[in-house]
């Protein structure tokens, strides 16, 4: 009965370290299967977190190539309304500039216009000025050639009065004026009058024999034109007498 009794407890105390070791298996097991799961967890979190780090940094990287891009066409628009605004300003400039020179041009001929009637009003008055004092040098050498000093009071007087033509004709010389010479010279229109014909077969037609009235130049311009005689050919003075003499033999 005792050995029934101890094999009883045997085999029960063997039924209990089995159902232990069941137990304990199975413990493990719960634990490796938990251990697993978080396990699986963990590495679905990593792969998620890895996933949205990958995501945000390729948003990113979009998010930067967009940026890049979108700088990149604003610093192009920048850059393209700044190459107008330097051609217009260049546009400007040049208008401006022809502008300018076009107005220095119109004042350097308006200055020089004026310059030149300036000038031509001061020689035209210096001409009638001294037009109207040739009378005054022409009366002077018509009392030189024609009074005949008789004594020493007359040459006195001659003197004096020809002292004071020689200082008029210094100060017309000073003023540009100089007296024409047109004796033995060809016949001018530009320079003389002729006033009188004298045949002659010791010059040539058309030459100058004397002058009457003095011409003057004021520079290189006429003052006054010179009276002249003129040389004519002999024939012309026998023509005349002949024609004189026909109407009385007849």
């Amino acid at each position: 009965m005792i050995d029934e009794e101890q094999q009883q407890n045997n085999t029960s105390q063997q039924l209990d370290e089995q159902t232990e070791e069941k137990q304990a298996m199975t413990s493990d097991s719960t634990a490796q299967i938990n251990a697993n799961a978080t396990q699986s967890e963990v590495t679905e979190q990593v792969v998620s977190q890895t996933d949205e780090s990958r995501e945000t940094a390729t948003q990113k990287q979009d998010n930067g190539v967009a940026a890049t891009e979108a700088a990149a066409h604003e610093s192009t628009a920048t850059q393209g309304e700044l190459t107008q605004q330097i051609e217009s300003l260049k546009a400007q400039l040049e208008e401006r500039s022809t502008q300018y020179m076009r107005i220095v041009a119109d004042f350097e001929n308006y200055r020089k216009r004026n310059q030149k009637e300036k000038e031509d009003l001061e020689q035209q008055i210096k001409r009638n000025t001294i037009t109207e004092l040739l009378p005054v040098v022409d009366n002077f050498e018509r009392a030189r050639a024609q009074i005949k000093p008789q004594n020493d009071g007359e040459m006195t007087i001659h003197k004096s009065y020809q002292g004071v033509y020689k200082l008029l004709v210094d100060c017309l010389k000073r003023l540009g004026v100089a007296p024409m010479r047109p004796e033995t010279q060809p016949f001018d229109p530009n320079l003389h009058e002729a006033v009188l014909r004298e045949p002659t077969d010791e010059y040539p037609e058309g030459t100058v024999l004397e002058e009457l009235v003095r011409g003057y130049y004021l520079g290189d311009r006429v003052l006054r034109h010179a009276m002249v005689k003129v040389a004519a050919p002999k024939e012309e003075a026998s023509s005349s007498e002949e024609n004189q003499s026909s109407p009385a033999n007849s």
